[in-house]
């Protein structure tokens, strides 16, 4: 009887042992599924973060080409508007071309009336040379430009009427108006020719006579001066 006590009790411990055994062989998971909810939070929300960064990304990306499309369609636009101003300046420089050659077509048409009776001169240089000794000369002596036609080949000039009243009774004054042609010529050789409309002027305006010569002196005058400047190193 004793003996099955003993027995009874050591089984009792044994059993009270192996339970406890077994509950603390269990793991506790509760910590491990908290740490696994804070990290499926946390890819969530990098998740959610990495697919806005995505989204404002396309759109900028977006902006960026429709930017670019801007561009692109701006250059066109400018080089297009360049080309169309090219070629209306290409072709204003065309009609000025033609204008200018028609004048001095019609220019050379009428001198040929207008040169008779002027005094003329070749001189050794080219035109270009001559028609700025022209230009320089008449500047000098007070004659603005009424008309300037100048092409290769050909130069027409008109000045204002230049007045000089009388000083007094005893001494007229004059006014005077020069119509001077250049023509190129072979050799750098050019054609000077000059035209004066020469009168004398007395007191009150009255308008004097003056004869073929002294006009013709008047007209020699400036071919002179012309020929004076030419010879010049300064001016050649």
């Amino acid at each position: 009887m004793r003996n099955e006590t003993l027995l009874v009790r050591w089984s009792l411990q044994v059993g009270s042992l192996l339970v406890l055994a077994a509950v603390g062989c269990t793991p506790d998971e509760s910590p491990f599924r908290a740490e696994n909810e804070v990290l499926k939070r946390q890819v969530i929300k990098q998740e959610s973060l990495l697919s806005s960064l995505q989204d404002g990304s396309k759109v900028m990306q977006q902006q960026i080409d429709l930017l670019n499309q801007e561009i692109r369609d701006a250059k066109s636009t400018t080089e297009a508007a360049k080309a169309e101003a090219k070629h209306q300046a290409e072709q204003l420089e065309l009609q000025l071309a033609e204008t200018k050659r028609m004048i001095a077509t019609q220019m050379t048409e009428s001198l040929k009336v207008e040169e008779k009776g002027a005094q003329s001169d070749t001189l050794p240089r080219p035109m270009p040379t001559v028609a700025k000794v022209v230009e320089d000369a008449l500047a000098r002596n007070g004659y603005h430009l009424k008309v300037s036609v100048k092409t290769d080949q050909r130069a027409v000039y008109v000045t204002e009427r230049k007045i000089s009243n009388p000083a007094s009774l005893e001494v007229t004054g004059s006014r005077n108006q020069y119509l001077i042609s250049l023509q190129a010529l072979p050799d750098s050789l050019t054609k000077l020719g000059v035209k004066a409309e020469f009168e004398r002027v007395a007191q009150g305006g009255r308008i004097l006579t003056v004869s073929h010569e002294e006009t013709s002196e008047i007209e020699r005058r400036l071919i002179n001066e012309i020929n004076k400047a030419l010879e010049s190193p300064a001016k050649t």
